[in-house]
């Protein structure tokens, strides 16, 4: 049912290395999956030198072509979507429904590239002289290093794979060591699609070791980091001393403004079933929730109620509808930050500790009344937690909202056109939904501002981050 785990360098897949390796696990029963090879030196130098061999060929690739490759890659991808599902759920614990989707997803990243490379566009600069003829091209930056986390071992890699092979870049990527399968399947369905060798390369080992030695090399002109804020401010450290271009896509802790005019039933249900999408680790999760005080209960209810009906088990089970957590780091965090808020007189309203059960499950939890001296309230989660306040107005809602220097997603709920413009004005963040929650799709621009990082990841944005702009003055001599 799991994947063969392998680096990809070259065109090649390599299954042992000197470097070792480590053990994958699943987190819904904590048995082995595999033993996942390590890159050392040798591997990495070899990468990088195919990465930079494929390039010299690959942006000389016509669009066209491109795009058939990775329009084959995404067809592969929805004819193993049951495969590869079943990889994902194992490897990382969502459900094998969430799974699915994040591969169809996936594929639509690939599919939507695939386009927007033909449509990668120059111009032409009305000149000041008769015989001038004054151009700008897009070429592709050159080759790029990629560097995904576990939490979407499918949507994130192809978010950062699919415009950099369509623009015409050549590719390393090293995904998280604890959901390797995943990408893996991609790559597999990459080359089976007829990528030529060395145009990706995948590859695995001690993080920082890895994204240090392929930063600093001259071969890499561009990284694309999904990750935490510290280790992104690392990264953008190292790629800063060698002029490194970067895309850095970090944490949030997304607030939710639900005005006493929304549908408070709908509002609770879908930010519930949202804030426990992937068991609430996801960047964009919503977990502040700023509700005005008429509603503020009826709210509490109604998210009460829904959170009670959800059934947490293995992801590949019938019925599960919340899986387990991604790994015992993320079961202490939660622990630390609930007896935490908990101490500083937070309500329970359900939830709050591990269920008793093999794997690593947690009971979907909801805090009301907690203060903002909790650290749940500064610290992102990453788990099932749904931090609830009240809050007397809208504007003292966007005040709590915008008092952090995070800012990626945001959302709110109410029937009025001009709450939901001054929430969109108002509101410090790179993505909003208002009265619903689908803030990133392969055609429209995702990232975010302050200690959330900066780029933009799809829409025309994503091509444009793997290109460079090249102007033209050609004077005609006769």
């Amino acid at each position: 049912m799991y994947t063969k785990l392998a680096l990809l360098i070259d065109g090649e897949w390599i299954e042992e290395t000197k470097a070792g390796g480590e053990t994958v696990l699943n987190p819904a029963t904590e048995q082995s999956l595999g033993n996942l090879p390590h890159a050392g030196k040798p591997e990495l130098d070899r990468a990088l030198a195919a990465a930079s061999r494929a390039f010299e060929s690959w942006k000389r690739t016509s669009p066209f072509e491109r795009a058939r490759i990775l329009r084959r890659a995404a067809d592969l991808m929805r004819e193993r979507l049951d495969h590869i599902a079943t990889v994902l759920t194992l490897e990382e614990g969502k459900t094998l429904a969430e799974a699915k989707g994040e591969i169809t997803a996936a594929a639509e990243f690939f599919d939507w590239f695939a386009e927007e490379g033909r449509r990668s566009y120059g111009r032409i600069i009305p000149a000041r002289l008769a015989d001038m003829r004054q151009t700008v091209t897009q070429e592709p930056v050159g080759p790029v290093a990629c560097f995904t986390p576990w939490n979407f071992p499918a949507v994130t890699p192809a978010r950062k794979i699919a415009p950099a092979l369509a623009a015409g870049c050549t590719c390393i990527i090293k995904p998280a060591e604890e959901t390797p399968g995943t990408t893996l399947e991609i790559a597999r369905a990459l080359t089976d699609a007829g990528l030529p060798k060395g145009v990706l390369n995948v590859v695995f080992g001690v993080p920082s070791e890895v994204s240090e030695y392929l930063i600093r090399s001259p071969i890499i002109r561009k990284i694309s980091f999904t990750g935490s804020t510290p280790v992104g401010r690392h990264l953008a450290r190292i790629a800063g001393e060698t002029l490194t271009l970067a895309t850095m896509e970090l944490g949030g802790h997304a607030p939710v403004i639900v005005a006493k005019d929304a549908d408070v039933q709908r509002a609770a249900e879908l930010s519930m079933a949202i804030k426990l999408r992937n068991t609430g680790q996801v960047c964009t999760s919503p977990t502040r929730f700023f509700v005005e005080r008429p509603i503020y209960e009826e709210y509490l209810e109604h998210a009460r109620a829904f959170v009670k009906k959800q059934v947490v088990g293995d992801g590949l089970q019938s019925g599960t509808t919340v899986g387990p957590m991604a790994n015992t780091r993320r079961i202490a965090a939660m622990d630390d930050l609930i007896a935490d808020a908990l101490s500083h007189q937070a309500r329970l309203v359900t939830g709050g500790e591990r269920i008793n059960a093999s794997g690593l499950m947690y009971m979907p939890t909801i805090l009301a009344d907690i203060p903002d001296q909790a650290r749940a309230m500064t610290e992102e989660p990453f788990g099932p937690l749904a931090l609830v306040q009240s809050v007397d107005d809208i504007e003292q809602g966007l005040a709590r909202a915008n008092a952090l220097p995070y800012g990626l997603a945001g959302y709110a709920f109410t029937r009025s056109a001009a709450t939901a413009n001054r929430i969109s004005e108002a509101m410090e963040v790179g993505v909003i939904g208002i009265n619903q929650m689908v803030v990133t799709i392969p055609e429209t621009p995702f990232g975010g501002i302050g200690d959330s990082g900066w780029g933009r990841e799809g829409g025309i944005e994503g091509l444009e981050s793997y290109t460079v702009r090249k102007y033209v003055g050609h004077l005609h001599v006769l």
